[in-house]
């Protein structure tokens, strides 16, 4: 006879990056971008029909297995550096007030990121976590799913019974994580208890190197199904953490959880050991920006090159308005080349005022106070106008409706290049191609795609591509953590792997 349970479900998701230059406020989690904005009690369960989100995932699993839900709030804000004390106590506010009014509660679940730092707490989750606990009490199971780039803390560990990581880079298994974390309940609820394990690793990788369909993290998560369904185990994930958090717990992690404490153990191990030895493969061949342009210019396939602007990356905290790249573009003489999408609201109305022909000169990029970054300035001409509202149609974001703002694809005026480039009032990383299309640029028919993402614009973007390359041009999320000035990370990590060779 199937049981019905009580279940809080909630979310509050935020990727921190500690060296950019711009804050997150409350304003930037109530707003709905590449996903919904701020959603409380029966909106949250209404705005996730069908999207790949964690949340979502978990919604669907539980209603099949007949559990009863109360929606507290779920909201994500676009990542930056800090959340501001503001943003984190009100939201927290929101999830714990609902929790405590409950009048039955059998168990929780947070959709979290696990790389969220605040104005006040270097770790965000852990003490969100800690006052969900202190409202609960130690009886009732709480259950949290993470993002892969989590840097996963003691506190998490200590505060919840058990929890799920993302397994794919780009993100295509988000919903699948919430379902998992649905079925992570289902020994708790029936009274078990799951032997935790936790293995912090000793170097950091960047994310250019933790690309799922490459090695060594293809064949480090090719297994962990099959080793989650051992007898005695329930669960076991990878993080491979955000490095551009300078945090003492900054890093990946391996955990494990299970009813047979030995097996955990040893299943933890096993995976920490097969992560040191693989720790040379960490490495991901890099260009700059002129030597990514020269040798997209010199292909001849029917196929564009793809530049992946992976250091300005709005999704890893970038800016997405530093300009080295589209120089590079413009310097170099490219024809057929987009690049997409650059942050700059005020460019992005100016082109809405002017219309569709019009020419003008404006200051593009280079306001968010990245350091040595200047807007680049030149005439445009107008080519296309957009709302910045469409539904996504690449597998990461599936089903999900975009809410940019005022867009323009603008032409820069010089008789040496052919470059375009599109100006958005959101930041927001270019990962699913109708974020080009939205403009009127089929991207298949250009020479060079250039977008301002790290790793999740391959899921759509690489079956188009002849080839795709790693640019280092200016941004807030290094590719070579050894530019970083860390002053906060715990003694004897590694900034990166050891036998890595820089640009290799």
């Amino acid at each position: 006879m199937m049981v019905t349970n009580t279940i809080a479900v909630g979310g509050f998701q935020h990727e921190t990056n500690t060296f950019a230059p711009h804050l997150a406020p409350f304003e930037n989690f109530e707003r709905a971008d590449s996903w919904p904005g701020l959603s409380i009690g029966q909106e949250l369960i209404d705005v996730m029909q069908g999207l790949n989100i964690p949340l979502a995932g978990f919604i669907e699993s539980a209603r099949q297995q007949g559990h009863q839900l109360l929606p507290l709030c779920w909201c994500a804000a676009e990542p930056s550096s800090y959340v501001t004390r503001d943003a984190f106590e009100r939201v927290s506010d929101l999830i714990c007030a609902g929790l405590r009014n409950a009048q039955s509660l059998d168990a929780v679940y947070l959709d979290l990121h696990g790389a969220m730092v605040t104005e006040h707490y270097e770790d965000g989750e852990g003490e969100l976590l800690r006052r969900v606990r202190e409202i609960v009490g130690p009886a009732i199971p709480v259950v949290i799913s993470l993002d892969l780039h989590a840097n996963v803390t003691a506190a998490m560990v200590e505060y919840s019974d058990a929890m799920t990581i993302y397994r794919t880079y780009p993100h295509l298994d988000m919903a699948q994580s919430g379902a998992r974390a649905c079925e992570l309940l289902e020994p708790l609820l029936a009274g078990y208890t799951l032997h935790k394990a936790m293995r912090k690793i000793p170097f950091l990788f960047s994310l250019t190197s933790q690309c799922t369909d490459f090695e060594p993290c293809k064949s480090i998560y090719a297994p962990l199904d099959g080793i989650s369904l051992r007898p005695g185990m329930s669960n076991i994930d990878f993080a491979t953490g955000f490095p551009p958090a300078d945090i003492a717990e900054c890093g990946a992690t391996v955990v494990a959880y299970g009813v047979d404490p030995d097996t955990v153990e040893a299943a933890a191990d096993a995976l920490y050991q097969q992560v040191l030895d693989d720790e040379a493969d960490f490495s991901f061949e890099t260009f700059s920006a002129d030597e990514a342009v020269l040798r997209a210019m010199s292909n001849d396939s029917d196929r564009p090159v793809v530049l992946a602007d992976a250091q300005d990356n709005p999704g890893a905290g970038g800016t997405s308005d530093t300009t080295g790249l589209l120089e590079a573009l413009v310097r170099n003489g490219a024809r057929q080349a987009v690049i997409a999408i650059l942050y700059d609201p005020e460019v992005a109305d100016m082109a809405h005022d002017a219309g569709v022909g019009a020419k003008f000169e404006a200051e593009l990029g280079g306001k968010m106070g990245f350091p040595g970054v200047d807007p680049y300035r030149s005439r445009f001409e107008v080519e296309a106008l957009g709302d910045g509202q469409f539904v996504f149609t690449g597998e990461m974001n599936r089903n999900a409706h975009a809410q940019l703002g005022n867009m323009a694809l603008l032409r820069v005026i010089d008789d040496k290049a052919d470059v375009r480039v599109i100006v958005g009032s959101s930041r927001a990383q270019c990962l699913d191609l109708a974020m080009i299309r939205h403009l009127g640029i089929e991207p298949t028919e250009q020479k060079i795609v250039a977008v301002k993402s790290t790793v999740h614009f391959r899921a759509d973007f690489d079956p188009i591509a002849a080839e795709t390359l790693v640019v280092l041009s200016p941004g807030a999320n290094h590719c070579r953590l050894t530019d970083m000035e860390y002053k906060k990370l715990r003694p004897g990590i590694r900034l990166e792997p050891l036998g890595r060779m820089h640009g290799a």
